[in-house]
């Protein structure tokens, strides 16, 4: 809901992730967790807990809008990602729930720390009955002890975000077993599922797996997806943790769940401090050493006869393995009794079920730069996503459009559409941005029609080597080249405006097109507009290189077209 009454279930990715995940596993579970909200619900404030009715409708229309168009069921929401919750809109929300049949959808928060939410719940009885399960950031594998006397299901609910090598694999080996052993936190959730972003961007390569090339098809199936397998391919949600589950006496810990029904999945590790540090929280020192465990199976687990063994070594080749099944283990001579010899940076997987699998894929595309000579007309009638490709939008949202009114060379064209700056999570830009490209793009020239859609003060850029994005794009420098629709224009050395190298007059007014070209080469930089050069010969020296970008002045409407970059780096 871009604007107040804008229905729309169609845009960005998620809807069609959320499929294709379905297609794969129809059990798996889906969550909403608000980031950030559309400004409309703040009536000025960047804060969405103003008017709670107003959250709670947009959140539920989301849920049930999930249902009726994509016959998807969300089952559990969230708050506000790592921000301030209200008690009241959580009360609000639960009521809104089952007031449209949506009871079944469980309610988690507060997805940032373990206080104040816990003490919270135990000081307000209705407050604990709303709210199904307590979900942290990044707990390193610990817990406090109000979120234990809530007796509520303790999760994880993003943990991880660490570069996907093999310490991030140690990382994710180590906290899918500790999290429940030192902390009695029976989910944990990796962000981020697949690093399909600019690598030069905050938290590059921080998924479980590597996919940031769409230009040429190149992926990579890291030793995160196949240390998850160990955890995932053995249980389910429903399964149970034994109480059996500690520390190894040399470094390491062990896990033990059942489905209740005789199955049992032990998961053991030894990731060593060095190669199993995550992003976050710091980690303190302990120690791994080759040792023998001994594991007793007992009561009904005393029949079972035989155990798969599946075994990963994290490290160099050739001792590396990932996800190799072993011969299994036979028990009953032994009385249910057996040793495992371990060494550091090991997992192993001992269980009753034989549908462990490690999955093959052909081989992907080779890795490829962004093609040096890149254009988009936007011309497509019925796009598939309302994005267009390679654009990864920084601040605001830039979608495909069609002007109805314009049968002309720009029918179809991209389009700034957020008119008011959302209740933002992190630091937004005053200014949106979309980025493209290589980032290390030096010398290049830029071309994009632009269309200005608001008179007086409205303003549009085209930009190159621009050098930050995430988090930290309102201090992203490059080289802007903006026109306002006041009938002037501006060469600035960061989005934000402060570094100004030239401004003058253009013959610049809103809703008309005009074509942009911005040329970078080496020290030196040049800017046309219709194809007369407009400003020439100023000297640039910082950043050396960078993405190329679109944007405007604020949020407003604004068109481009026939967007088109010629890079060598």
């Amino acid at each position: 809901m871009h604007y107040a009454l804008d229905e729309n279930y169609f845009r960005g990715y998620e809807w069609w992730l959320m499929k294709e995940a379905k297609k794969r596993n129809p059990n798996i579970t889906l969550i909403g967790l608000p980031w950030s909200f559309p400004g409309w619900l703040g009536k000025g404030f960047n804060w969405p807990y103003v008017n709670l009715q107003l959250t709670a409708y947009y959140i539920v229309t989301w849920i049930v809008g999930s249902k009726h168009y994509h016959d998807l069921d969300i089952d559990y929401i969230g708050i506000w990602n790592e921000r301030a919750f209200d008690i009241n809109y959580i009360k609000v929300l639960r009521r809104m729930l089952n007031h449209q049949g949506l009871q079944h959808v469980k309610i988690i928060a507060s997805d940032n720390l373990w206080e104040p939410i816990s003490a919270s719940m135990l000081l307000d009885p209705e407050l604990l009955k709303v709210i199904d399960v307590i979900g942290a950031h990044y707990p390193g594998t610990l817990t406090v002890k109000d979120a234990r006397l809530t007796e509520k299901k303790l999760w994880s609910s993003e943990d991880f975000s660490t570069v996907n090598g093999d310490v991030g694999a140690g990382c994710w080996g180590r906290i899918l077993n500790q999290n429940y052993i030192n902390g009695y936190m029976t989910s944990t959730i990796a962000w981020n599922l697949v690093a399909s972003y600019y690598q030069q961007l905050p938290y590059g390569r921080c998924g479980l797996m590597t996919a940031q090339e769409p230009w040429s098809g190149h992926y990579v199936v890291e030793a995160p997806i196949w240390v998850s397998a160990h955890t995932t391919q053995f249980t389910q949600p429903g399964w149970y943790y034994l109480k059996t589950v500690g520390h190894l006496e040399r470094g390491g810990s062990y896990v033990a769940l059942t489905d209740g029904l005789g199955n049992l999945t032990i998961i053991v590790e030894t990731m060593s401090h060095k190669h199993s540090k995550c992003i976050r929280p710091l980690l303190p020192y302990f120690n791994v050493s080759h040792q023998f465990a001994t594991f007793d199976l007992k009561g009904s687990f005393s029949e079972i006869p035989e155990l798969q063994v599946w075994y990963t070594k994290l490290g160099k080749p050739p001792e590396r393995f990932l996800f190799k099944q072993l011969d299994s283990l036979w028990l009953l001579d032994s009385g249910g009794s057996f040793t495992l010899e371990l060494q550091e940076d090991e997992l192993f997987t001992l269980t009753t079920l034989t549908s462990g699998r490690k999955g093959s894929f052909p081989s992907p595309p080779k890795s490829q730069r962004f093609p040096s000579v890149y254009e988009d007309n936007f011309n497509i009638d019925y796009p598939f996503f309302s994005e267009a490709p390679n654009f990864a939008d920084q601040t605001g949202v830039f979608e495909y459009y069609v002007n109805m009114e314009d049968p002309g060379d720009h029918r179809f064209t991209l389009r700034q559409v957020l008119n008011q700056r959302p209740i933002t999570w992190a630091a937004d830009a005053f200014n949106t941005i979309s980025v493209i490209g290589d980032y290390t793009w030096s010398n290049l020239t830029i071309k994009c029609d632009v269309y200005i859609e608001t008179p007086e003060k409205g303003g549009v850029f085209i930009a190159g080597r621009v050098n930050k994005g995430g988090i930290l794009i309102r201090s992203a420098r490059g080289i802007f080249f903006w026109i306002f629709a006041n009938g002037t224009y501006r060469v600035t050395g960061d989005l934000a405006g402060w570094i100004i190298y030239s401004l003058g007059h253009a013959d610049v007014t809103a809703k008309k097109w005009y074509t942009l070209t911005l040329t970078l080469n080496g020290r030196s930089s040049s800017g046309k507009l219709n194809g007369k050069t407009l400003w020439k010969d100023i000297s640039v020296n910082f950043p050396g290189n960078g993405w190329a970008a679109i944007g405007t002045h604020s949020f407003e409407f604004a068109q481009f077209d026939n967007f088109r970059v010629e890079a060598s780096h």
